[in-house]
Parts: C-alpha cells; sequence; structure tokens
C-alpha cells in the first residue's frame, strides 16, 4: 500500500494522513509483517485522528474486522500486536513541525475561526503540504519513539447475536442491549425510557 493509496480512501492529504502512513509502515517493518487479512494483526490506536484511517489501509486493521481497537485518550499513540506470537510494538509521535511564521499563525488562527478566504486557505494548505512532505521524508527515530515488547493475546473479535429492542423495535447486539423490567432497550431508548 502507498500513500498515494490512504489518500484515496481517507479523502485528501493532510499531515495526519501522513504521520498514520509513517506509523502503520514503522510498525509493519518493526513487526516484519506485511497486510492483515484477518486479525492476524491488532492495532490499538489512542486517537480518533486522521492518522487511523491511514492505519486501516496499510495495515488493513479494521472496525469491522475487529483488529482496530479504539482508546479514547487523545493521545499520539499506536500499538501494534502480531498474533499468535503476541510481538508487539508501541509507537509514539515525538515528532515537532518546523516553527511556523507570523503569516502562517496568523492565517491558522483565522482559519480556526472559520475563516475561509482564499487567502487563509492558501496560506494553511501550503503550509499543511509543507508539514505532510516533511513527514513523508523524514527518518523513523526523527518521528518516533518505539518501544518493542511481547503483550498479552488481545481477544478476538466475536460475533454476538442480536436483539429487538421493545421500545423502537430495531436490533441491538445482545451485550449491548439493556434491560429493566424483563424488557430489553438497546442504549438510546434504555437512556430516554430512564431520564423522560
Amino acid at each position: 500500500m502507498t500513500f498515494k493509496d490512504a489518500v484515496q480512501f481517507h479523502g485528501h492529504s493532510c499531515p495526519g494522513l501522513a504521520m498514520g502512513f509513517r506509523v502503520a509502515e514503522t510498525a509493519l517493518e518493526a513487526l516484519d509483517f506485511d497486510r492483515s487479512t484477518d486479525e492476524e494483526l491488532v492495532a490499538i490506536v489512542e486517537n480518533n485522528s486522521c492518522a487511523v484511517d491511514a492505519i486501516q489501509v496499510v495495515c488493513g486493521c479494521t472496525f469491522g474486522k475487529g483488529n482496530l481497537q479504539f482508546r479514547d485518550y487523545g493521545k499520539q499513540v499506536y500499538t501494534f500486536i502480531k498474533r499468535p506470537s503476541g510481538e508487539a510494538v508501541r509507537i509514539a509521535v515525538k515528532w515537532k513541525p518546523r516553527p511556523e511564521n507570523e503569516q502562517e499563525k496568523t492565517m491558522w488562527q483565522r482559519y480556526a475561526r472559520g475563516e475561509r478566504t482564499e487567502d487563509v486557505l492558501r496560506v494553511v494548505h501550503a503550509r499543511k503540504a509543507k508539514k505532510t512532505k516533511d513527514i513523508l521524508v523524514a527518518g523513523a527515530e526523527e518521528l518516533f519513539d518505539c518501544r518493542r515488547f511481547t503483550a498479552d493475546q488481545p481477544e478476538t473479535a466475536r460475533i454476538y447475536p442480536s436483539l429487538r429492542c421493545n421500545q423502537c423495535g430495531e436490533k441491538v447486539m445482545e451485550p449491548k442491549a439493556r434491560t429493566k423490567n424483563n424488557e430489553v432497550f438497546c442504549i438510546p431508548c434504555y437512556e430516554a425510557h430512564l431520564n423522560p
């Protein structure tokens, strides 16, 4: 898989996607592994940034297969575990981009406030393009702190039966269903039932 493949999946090129691409490359190299076709490789991601899209494409780790686990810590940290050996690598981003010049700072602040004028977009997109290029050409040692270790085996994906919610009639997977007075509820209906 190439960065171009990641861009096609994600929809556009950006620094976050480039970082995820480099994380994925580094993980596969560290674990001497190719792309996961089933659950042979598990990725545990600690954020829900653009980077995760590149990890899905390059590593073959997805929510649907159950080998992509999301921990909402807001950290640029990614752990990969190879089955059945338990060989693992934890990759923490340490890279610092080149400092912004005054114009870039000003335009980024305007962009963050919602301004999308041609001048603002030109400067912001140019800055993003520079950062993306810098990430793609940097050495892994400049981008990441990597720690190899042996991990416990994560549980494989499980398929659960579906139950029908007594309130809305929609199906809900059994472990996510809630019950009250012997009635089955999906989470939104259960919460609405508790707080009418």
